[in-house]
């Protein structure tokens, strides 16, 4: 395999949303660094400067190169499109100037998944309904087609646990509804599992349309867990479902392997997903995750 891009991303550090209380930047900048990663994702539009040349300082200064970033949506709703779209285009036009090929979007999450990720029947009964599998992605095609025309972003939908592209089902239908020039897919390792799918088996049978991936390692016990109780998805990742790459199920190997068939040579993005505890704590501490991840990579899969 061509080698990849590795990164890591300001969501190990618990940072979801530009407007909540985050550690600093310069702090998770700085990590991601020392840590030995070319490169981070911008997180939430907001978090990063949103200026090039501001943008640009806090990156050459640690010599990190910038990957996507991962835009939310409300994918079945189509009076939320113009919303949507100029949001997309928004983050489109930033990531343009850094050399960015792809735009990350992935449906909202809903209370209804969120209480039963990683427990979705395979028989459609808690997924979308036709009018809303239409409406959802006829909204990703003009999304794609918009930031295309704009910005020359292509996009990558992010498969994600509580929302309703989840399951192995779900993600071959929005493949096959979807045209391969506008919309393709992003492998989140720890999703796939976390969402009842081998993210080996989709790496093999969607490889010609994954163009980014991100790495995430989960829990056996903690799966488990999900499996066989009622707990919701915020309650797993403040569980700790999530580890560091290496000590957890997926097999990278395997990943690596399949990818390598298809010369894969994009970003490969370490996530570890971490909720603080009461005291505002994140444990494990995502600063020593990061450094065992980019180790295992380095020294296990020679990346």
């Amino acid at each position: 395999m061509t080698k990849p891009r590795i990164g890591n991303a300001p969501v190990s550090w618990a940072v979801y949303e530009a407007h909540l209380p985050n550690p600093p930047y310069a702090t998770v900048l700085d990590a991601i660094a020392a840590a030995g990663y070319e490169g981070t994702e911008l997180g939430p539009y907001g978090y990063l400067p949103t200026t090039k040349e501001a943008l640009a300082r806090e990156l050459d200064s640690r010599h990190l190169t910038l990957g996507s970033s991962f835009v939310p949506v409300s994918l079945e709703d189509p009076a939320a499109r113009d919303t949507v779209i100029a949001h997309s285009l928004k983050v489109a036009s930033l990531l343009e100037q850094f050399g960015v090929k792809e735009l990350i979007v992935a449906d909202d999450e809903g209370p209804m998944r969120t209480a039963h990720a990683g427990r979705i029947p395979k028989d459609g009964s808690r997924g979308w309904n036709a009018a809303e599998w239409k409406a959802a992605l006829q909204t990703l095609e003009l999304i794609a087609q918009r930031v295309k025309d704009a910005h020359g972003l292509s996009v990558v939908v992010h498969h994600h646990a509580g929302t309703y592209l989840e399951t192995p089902e779900e993600i071959d239908r929005m493949l096959e509804g979807t045209k391969p020039e506008l919309v393709n897919l992003l492998l989140d390792t720890g999703h796939a599992v976390y969402g009842g799918c081998d993210p080996v088996d989709v790496a093999t049978r969607h490889g010609a349309r994954i163009k980014y991936v991100h790495l995430k390692d989960a829990d056996a016990a903690q799966l488990q867990h999900v499996r066989t109780s009622d707990i919701s998805m915020q309650d797993a990742w403040k569980r700790g479902i999530f580890c560091a790459l290496g000590e957890g199920v997926v097999d990278f190997k395997g990943v690596c392997a399949a990818l390598a068939k298809r010369n894969y040579d994009g970003w490969m993005i370490v996530e570890q997903d971490v909720v603080p505890d009461a005291s505002g704590r994140l444990n494990p501490d995502p600063t020593e995750s990061a450094r065992k991840s980019r180790k295992y990579l380095r020294e296990v899969l020679g990346l």
